[in-house]
Formats: structure tokens, sequence, C-alpha cells
């Protein structure tokens, strides 16, 4: 989530912005009231500081209580921070009576307003990530973007069906995470068993799955479960089952469409009481279409889909997921470095959590203090130099745009957020000229 400045003056919005951007809390800008509309109702705004006033000449602060109305009606949970000249400081305290969270008198204090709109962003999330969901099993996972949110509520929504479940995503993201998620929530007695079915050659895969009688085959000493019985009243998770062979897709639609296996080597079938869960990081339904992975089958599994998104795509979660393999090495989040931080928030991350993990995991047994920095993660520092005299193509940019840092930005190739990084680190001030 996300922290939304609406304002109509333009040098107060690059003020806070700036400010914002400087102290880490990711931040977004509108200029009127029918923007901040069009934002909050596009997702992602935790919290709201706005003027009070929008139009030249305006001090009565009642197109701020109309805004604030508005705001709270589309999100009842958005948190607010007003912010009040003098001469609106009643309407503040009354709007506070009604719900504001605070209000901030110009001129502001910096520390002050990026701390408290902090703790509001904290409180948002928490609220986000508890609603409706403090009686679920989540099984250890961890998310703060509301891309996951909408994942797990999903699965939430399912877990207590008998429906198959097709858990799509590419590698590392936490499928089987997903999984357990389901299967804590089902209701469900029996336990939960993981199959990876890349791993099981195609000779072996129907004893391992189906069972064998004792001496159904060379080696078999004794009878072997599998492991549709030894799932039986829980659930089977069968993960990469894309790289089940046509002889093993076969055999798993006989046993989805009857509900009954056969060991090998036995006279009888046996009726079993499993609900299925599998995975795949291939694009299944593409296998459909080239005839490498059966039809039917796909149709069986796929009663629901739930597909996981790339962590490239929820940023929001590098944090909470850093945070959480810091606190399983018993450190803090301060242990993290901010430069460290955004240095992470930058990363493609092609290997989604496990590679994030493994990261955090690697730095904290080879770091050389206190605090992981940087070189401790192996990653470049953030927000890498421009070629040439980095402080004075910045200047010249801003100088052609006169001073507009959108257009400045996209001159140099830039989100504005990343041109307002440099010029703090450069400890470049902004300066609008009027032609």
């Amino acid at each position: 989530m996300h922290v939304l400045v609406v304002d109509d003056n333009a040098a107060v919005r690059d003020a806070l912005e700036l400010m914002f951007v400087v102290n880490d809390v990711e931040v977004r800008v509108a200029a009127s009231p029918a923007e901040a509309v069009r934002q909050v109702q596009a997702g992602g705004v935790g919290v709201v500081v706005q003027d009070m006033n929008f139009r030249p000449g305006a001090t009565s602060g009642e197109e701020g209580r109309a805004l604030f109305a508005e705001l709270r009606r589309l999100d009842p949970d958005l948190r607010v921070v007003l912010l009040t000249a003098w001469a609106n400081l009643a309407m503040a305290v009354d709007l506070m009576r009604q719900g504001a969270d605070d209000y901030v008198e110009k001129p502001w204090d910096d520390q002050l307003l990026v701390g408290r709109v902090r703790q509001l962003l904290l409180e948002r999330q928490a609220g986000a990530a508890a609603d409706g969901l403090q009686d679920a099993d989540l099984a250890g996972l961890v998310w703060a973007s509301p891309q996951m949110q909408r994942v797990v509520r999903l699965a939430l929504r399912v877990a207590p069906s008998t429906a198959s479940v097709l858990i799509t995503g590419p590698s590392g993201v936490g499928k089987e995470r997903l999984a357990e998620v389901l299967h804590a929530n089902s209701g469900r007695a029996g336990p939960l068993v993981a199959v990876d079915c890349g791993a099981i050659p195609a000779t072996l895969l129907e004893g391992e799955l189906f069972g064998a009688e004792r001496g159904a085959y060379t080696g078999a000493d004794r009878a072997r479960l599998g492991h549709f019985r030894q799932a039986d009243g829980g659930s089977l998770f069968l993960d990469e089952i894309g790289n089940l062979s046509a002889e093993g897709q076969a055999a798993l639609l006989r046993v989805l469409e009857t509900g009954r296996v056969r060991p090998l080597g036995a006279d009888a079938e046996v009726g079993v009481d499993v609900r299925v869960l599998a995975a795949t990081n291939v694009d299944l339904l593409g296998a459909v279409q080239a005839g490498g992975f059966r039809e039917d089958l796909y149709y069986r599994l796929a009663v629901v889909e739930v597909a996981v998104p790339p962590l490239q795509e929820r940023p929001q979660d590098v944090d909470a997921l850093a945070d959480h393999f810091l606190a399983s090495h018993g450190l803090s989040a301060e242990a993290l470095e901010g430069t460290a931080r955004r240095a992470l928030r930058e990363q493609p991350w092609g290997g989604n959590a496990r590679e994030l993990r493994n990261a955090i995991e690697r730095a904290v047994l080879t770091r050389t203090s206190e605090r992981i920095g940087v070189a401790d993660l192996g990653l470049a520092p953030p927000a890498p130099e421009l070629g040439g005299p980095e402080a004075e193509r910045i200047r010249a940019a801003l100088r052609e745009a006169n001073g507009v840092v959108s257009k400045a930005a996209e001159a140099l190739g830039l989100s504005r957020q990343a041109l307002y990084r440099r010029m703090a680190r450069l400890g470049l001030s902004l300066e609008r000229r009027v032609r």
C-alpha cells in the first residue's frame, strides 16, 4: 500500500513527494479531488494526505470536507491525514471527530509527518491482512501486497469444498505453502501428502501413487500404501504436474473419475477419499493445445485455478518477506540497511521468494558488521549512476522542464520517484522558474 498526496499546489506536492521518497515511503500524488477519487478507486492507497482547499483563493475548507467524505465512502478503512492552515483548524478538528486520523498544520515537520504516515500505513496493512482472516490458518504464509491478499482470499473461499485446485505460478513463489493453506482450512481430518511428480521415474509412478502388493515387482519385499492411500481422508498435493508422463496422466485421470485406486499386484480396487491439489510452473493449457497434456485431465485438475503472481509484480511483499526471513534468524527489520532494502526492491527476483530467502540467509551468515548492507547481499547499489556527470544532467533536465519533475524524469528515462531519489542522493534541490 502507498500514501497518496492530494494538493493543487505543485510546489507542495513536489515537496511532500520528495520527502516521502527520501524516507522510503511509497507515494503517489494527485492535483485535484477528482484525480484523488480515481486513484483510490484504482486501489492500493493506504493513507491519504490531503489539503483542505482546491481553488485559488479558497479558504473555507468545504472542498476538503467533501473530498474526505467521498474518500471514506469509497474506502471506510482508508487512513486520512489533513493538511491545514490556521483558518481551517476548527474544521480539521471536526473531521477528526468524524473519523480523520490526524491533521498537520502548514508548514509541517518532515519527520513527524513521515513517522505518523508510516504508523498509519502499518496499521492499515495489518488491518487488511487480518480482515476476514482472523480465524484462518495461514500456514505461515507471509505477504503485504493486495495481489497476494486476493490470492489468499480466493484460496480460503474454495478451501472447504472438495473441488480439485490447480495452483499456477513460477518456481519459488510459494505454491506448496498455498496448498498448505488450502488443506489447513479444508476441514479434512486426514494428512496433506506432497508429491513431486517430476522426481518419480515413469516406471515407478503407479507404485508410488497407488501402492503395490508384496512381490508385485522385483524388490517389492513388503506392501506399499502409495501416496493416494496415505492421503486418504486428506489432501494430495501433486507438484510439477506438468512433468507427468502420458501413462501417468491416464492413470491419474482414472482415479479422479472413479475415486478408486488399484495397487500393483492387487486383484481389486480400493476406494479413497482424497482431495487433489496440483501445481505447475508451466502453461498447462498451452501444453494441452500442443498435445503434451491431456485436455480431460486438465479440466479435472483445474476446477478452480489459483494463480500466484511472481514476486517482481508485488514489490510490497519483498519487504515483508525480507523481514520474515530476518526474523527466522533472530534479527529485526532494523538489521537491514536502508540502501540494502531499496536494492532488494529493485531486483527482478527471477527465483522469487526462494531466491530472496537464500540471499538473506547468505547475507546473515557472511555479513561483516551488525547491519546487512548492499555488499553483503551481493547486489548492485540502488539507483545506478547515469552516464556522464549525473548531477549536471539532472540540473539541465530540470532547467529544460522549468522544474516540472515529471517532464525532467521522462527526458532522463526515469520515473518521478527514481529522479527524486537521485536528487536526494546528490543533494540537489528543486527550483521552479516562471517563464
